[in-house]
């Protein structure tokens, strides 16, 4: 009769065998999306919407003038390290804390890509988007997309992605969830409000 401490060890040693070799499975992912590219910078504004985001079109000659009117009042303005002039006082992310980025009253910063389909921006990381922190902590976001980074669905986006390891962030609409009761409640995970800029 063996004792329960062998026992247990002669059965991991039996589970930690190598597993048998599993055949390669053949993966089809689509690479670009069946939605057409005619129309996708209105689709892309009207599902945005549909999220609760406000959406704003501007050529680029009024943009300024559209961020302006987007952030109001807003006096603490944080944007990412180097990103270009708004025309406004701004305070440059240079690894601001948790606390700092709390005391902004709304942050400014370009994007990746847009999706048309799904209404949703993305976020890489990247000198335009800013590190992950500088989105999600402060109340209010506004968000640059250009027109021409806005495709038809998400195979399309993917395609174009880079993929240098830095953080992807989807964002669709405000930060927004639900309780048990269905109750939504926005500004939990990320900002309450989302003001999406459209340059074309």
């Amino acid at each position: 009769m063996t004792d329960p401490k062998t026992e247990i060890l002669t059965r991991i040693r039996a589970a930690l065998r190598p597993a048998p070799a599993v055949p390669a499975i053949p993966r089809a992912y689509h690479r670009a999306g069946t939605q057409p590219t005619t129309g996708a910078i209105d689709r892309f504004c009207e599902r945005a919407a549909e999220y609760r985001a406000t959406v704003h079109r501007t050529t680029p000659a009024g943009l300024t003038t559209t961020i302006a009117a987007a952030l109001g009042d807003a006096a603490r303005v944080g944007v990412p390290a180097g990103f270009p002039p708004l025309g406004r006082e701004v305070v440059e992310d240079e690894q601001l804390s948790v606390e700092q980025l709390d005391r902004l009253d709304a942050v400014v910063t370009g994007s990746a890509l847009a999706i048309a389909e799904t209404g949703t921006i993305i976020l890489d990381g990247g000198p335009r988007s800013g590190r992950r922190a500088l989105t999600l902590v402060p109340d209010h976001h506004v968000c640059i997309v250009d027109a021409a980074a806005i495709v038809p669905a998400v195979p399309d986006a993917i395609a174009r992605l880079a993929r240098d390891g830095r953080p992807l962030t989807f964002v669709s609409g405000p930060s927004a969830t639900s309780d048990i009761e269905l109750d939504r409640v926005e500004g939990v995970h990320g900002p309450r409000r989302l003001d999406i800029v459209v340059v074309s």
